[in-house]
């Protein structure tokens, strides 16, 4: 499906993942397009943080955000200048909470949930194995996707080169639980009473001879049953992988790279969308973050830095003459006009580039969106609320 605006892209979609290098405002893009969504074309709007952010909560005007889904409250919006036309949620990934819910939901019976929860290895890896944060990720936007809760999901990933990891999850997760070492481990603890006991002490008693002196005793152990416990998901989570992966590449998923116009995030930008259309992902947008304002390119404005600059001796014998106190050193204010007309044509110099790359890019994708560089910092809904309208494009 072909878009020619954001809007329109956020209409049509129901994910949307909004993908790019640290530092370029990607979070605070995410939840600026929430908050437009909701309040331009209404509707159930979820927005949900992979790469934790405390400042969303703040600049959404909730106390915290968790793993459980809380609402804006309307009145939040209203006191912003904003008339809601839908209802705004937002969300923060807990990879921990995230793990236990998958399992208590899906281990074939309850005996089996509670033998994988209080497995050290299992907390080992839902808190350390970098894979399973990605993959949960996916898991959870899965799950929120399927409840219909919600008309419109974006998503907010890690920095770029971990975002592609995060694409990648499923099929990696699924690879390791089925890889070849796990079955070595566990195939010993397949077979019944002493003998089994027998073949462990014969097959790996020196690889669990080391492993007992670096790791503790029982480590070989907690494996073998953490993943016989395991596999009686297995099938299930091979299943909900491929899920996931057809959920990626659907026609109702749409990717939004965001980047400063910088030399390294740009590049960034540039690698992810070759990546994205390597795997066949589909990018609905380029959102060019932080852009200078396109008055900096006018003809005007140039033959006024001019003027400044070669005329500045003459400017402030003018300046003088409008008698304003503070005004009758004609060197300094001389030179102060000077430095403004050539910061101007600095600007004006940068400028005239970023436009020349906001036109190639826009051979890329279907939707190029600016957003202007502001004075301040975003820290609250008024403020993503503006970030939303440049968005969109209504101001």
């Amino acid at each position: 499906m072909t878009t020619t605006s954001l809007e329109s892209l956020l209409a049509s979609r129901e994910i949307v993942v909004f993908c790019g290098s640290g530092g370029v405002g990607k979070t605070t893009t995410a939840a600026a397009t929430a908050v437009a969504a909701v309040t331009e074309l209404g509707g159930t709007v979820l927005v949900l943080t992979i790469d934790p952010a405390r400042r969303l909560a703040d600049a959404l005007g909730l106390e915290g955000i968790g793993n459980v889904e809380r609402r804006v409250p309307d009145a939040a919006l209203r006191a912003a200048g904003l008339e809601p036309r839908g209802e705004l949620y937002a969300a923060m990934l807990d990879t921990k909470a995230s793990w236990d819910d998958l399992v208590l939901r899906h281990a074939p019976d309850e005996e089996t949930a509670y033998k994988i929860l209080e497995n050290r290895l299992y907390h080992n890896i839902t808190a350390r194995f970098v894979q399973s944060h990605d993959y949960i990720a996916m898991e959870r936007l899965y799950d929120l996707h399927s409840s219909g809760r919600y008309d419109l999901i974006v998503v907010d990933t890690p920095p770029t080169r971990n975002a592609l990891d995060f694409l990648e999850a499923p099929n990696r997760m699924a690879d390791f639980f089925g890889g070849r070492l796990l079955r070595w481990l566990i195939t010993p603890y397949r077979l019944a009473g002493r003998r089994g006991a027998r073949i462990v002490n014969f097959a790996s008693r020196p690889f669990y001879q080391l492993a007992d002196r670096v790791l503790g005793s029982q480590f070989l152990q907690d494996i073998a049953e953490f993943f016989l416990n395991f596999q009686s998901m297995y099938d299930g989570f091979i299943t909900r992988a491929q899920a996931v992966e057809r959920l990626l590449h659907d026609r109702r998923t749409s990717f939004v790279v965001v980047t400063t116009l910088d030399g390294a995030p740009l590049r960034e930008a540039e690698f992810f969308c070759q990546e994205l259309a390597a795997r066949r992902f589909p990018l609905g947008a380029i959102v060019l973050n932080r852009v200078l304002p396109d008055f900096l390119t006018s003809p005007d404005g140039q033959a006024a830095a001019t003027l400044l600059c070669d005329q500045s001796e003459r400017l402030a014998e003018s300046v003088a003459a409008l008698g304003e106190r503070g005004l009758e050193d004609l060197e300094r204010t001389a030179r102060v006009l000077r430095t403004i007309g050539a910061t101007f044509r600095d600007y004006s110099v940068v400028a005239t580039r970023e436009r020349e790359v906001r036109e190639e890019l826009g051979r890329v994708p279907d939707v190029v969106a600016s957003v202007p560089a502001f004075p301040d910092d975003v820290h609250d809904l008024a403020g993503l609320a503006r970030i939303g309208r440049a968005l969109l494009g209504s101001s």
